[in-house]
């Protein structure tokens, strides 16, 4: 009954959604009203990054029964979004399609018609993304498309296979059994005190970086490692800083600082929804090489954090969210012809070659292969030039691109008085006047 009835209040008060290129000198801004609901700023974010938009700044407002936000946005090379079908299909969506966003938890059965959905979790290891193509690879299953993350010494996947032979979904219970239980054999290490896992689901009903957040947030990756047992010793100015303090009884205030980055505040808003706490109040602030947000949360109890374990659990799980998208390392790009056990080939040469994977993202399309490639060497370390150029030569010098390095160390962030970000830019943002300049 009241899924019901929040269906009607929805029916009777559908997002407004007005797009602005004329009040901002360098970004499209882009203003949503709707009824408020939890997981709303969510949906919003997640739209705006599935359409690649980049969000310099943001001003979250949701207390009451109204949600009302801005955006500032830019295209992938900083220009404001000037065509009238990409702006007015950014419209359309914001108001049409942004409620139908998964929060599924759980983890289907089920293949889809067209492919074969696989999600991995385990121990991070040089060459286990080469070992688990190679399985894959035997067992006659073609990798369509792929997203990988490592983070504090684990790993995850979400894997989309087809048939070699049919190009559809498996769907035969042995065949599926087979590939679970290889999987899961390649996935534990020997000093592995976590489980490794191998899960089927159903990709209608999931949203991949999400779901990556989920596995990993599920795996507890962001509960602290032993530092020497980490192969690679980081830079601690190069982590993000997260700050969390309680305004009297109202809010917990969350001030977090990191290196800028595209899909950063969708990260972020990720994993507080799905820990439960919902952003009342907010400020997205970004500069040529560091991000600053601030946020007033409370638990979907309505309370603010209460204990000192979950003010720091709270903390662990942000900073993670920053870190697992993190681009570790050098960037390579392969584009060329897609072929059955090509994903295979690559990662056996990067094996071969000592080269350690942080991150992937694997596409096919129209017969081709686009995948990037975040590495470093096993140590942790950049990968020597001339190892480079001699993969190069071996895949294709056309074929395999180097695309960017950073492994470069970054700009520590500046100090700032967190309380003058705290008190005078958040309470604009409390009062709407933000808002209502865009009105």
């Amino acid at each position: 009954m009241d899924d019901e009835y929040a269906k009607l209040i929805k029916r009777m008060n559908p997002p407004r959604v007005v797009i602005d290129n004329d009040g901002c000198e360098d970004a499209t801004v882009i203003q949503v009203d709707s009824v408020n609901k939890h997981g709303i700023l969510l949906e919003v974010v997640q739209v705006l990054t599935d359409m690649n938009l980049i969000i310099t700044k943001a001003y979250i407002s949701s207390d009451g029964g109204w949600f009302m936000d801005v955006f500032n946005v830019v295209d992938n090379d900083g220009n404001k979004i000037r065509d009238k079908d990409v702006l007015h299909y950014i419209q359309r969506r914001l108001e049409n399609n942004a409620g139908s966003v998964s929060r599924r938890g759980s983890v289907g059965v089920l293949p889809s018609e067209e492919h074969t959905s696989i999600e991995l979790v385990g121990t991070d290891r040089p060459g286990l993304l080469s070992e688990v193509c190679a399985v894959l690879a035997d067992l006659h299953c073609s990798v369509v498309n792929a997203e990988i993350w490592t983070h504090n010494s684990r790993a995850a996947a979400v894997v989309h296979v087809t048939d070699d032979a049919t190009g559809c979904a498996i769907k035969d219970p042995k065949r599926l059994s087979t590939i679970k239980e290889l999987l899961c054999n390649v996935l534990k290490g020997s000093n592995d005190l976590k489980t490794a896992k191998m899960m089927l689901s159903a990709p209608g009903t999931m949203h991949r970086e999400r779901r990556l957040h989920q596995i990993m947030f599920a795996d507890r990756d962001y509960e602290r490692v032993d530092r020497a047992a980490v192969r690679r010793v980081e830079d601690e100015s190069s982590r993000p800083h997260v700050t969390l303090l309680n305004i009297e009884k109202d809010y917990t205030v969350i001030t977090m600082r990191s290196k800028d980055r595209p899909k950063l505040l969708f990260d972020i808003v990720c994993t507080l929804t799905d820990m439960q706490y919902v952003v009342y109040h907010g400020m997205v602030n970004t500069g040529e090489m560091e991000a600053y947000q601030e946020f007033y949360i409370r638990h979907v109890d309505g309370l603010p954090i209460s204990s000192e374990a979950e003010r720091e659990r709270v903390k662990q799980c942000l900073e993670a969210a920053i870190e697992r998208r993190a681009s570790e390392g050098l960037e390579l790009e392969l584009c060329t012809e897609d072929r059955v056990g090509l994903l295979s080939d690559i990662t056996r040469i990067f094996r071969e070659n000592s080269l350690c994977i942080k991150r992937a993202l694997i596409s096919t399309k129209g017969g081709k292969a686009k995948d990037t490639f975040y590495v470093t060497d096993v140590t942790g370390n950049p990968v020597d030039p001339k190892i480079i150029d001699s993969i190069r030569q071996e895949i294709g010098q056309t074929a395999l691109q180097v695309k960017h390095n950073s492994s470069l160390p970054p700009k520590t962030p500046h100090q700032e008085t967190t309380m003058g970000y705290l008190f005078g830019n958040l309470f604009k943002a409390r009062n709407f006047k933000l808002i209502r300049s865009y009105s």
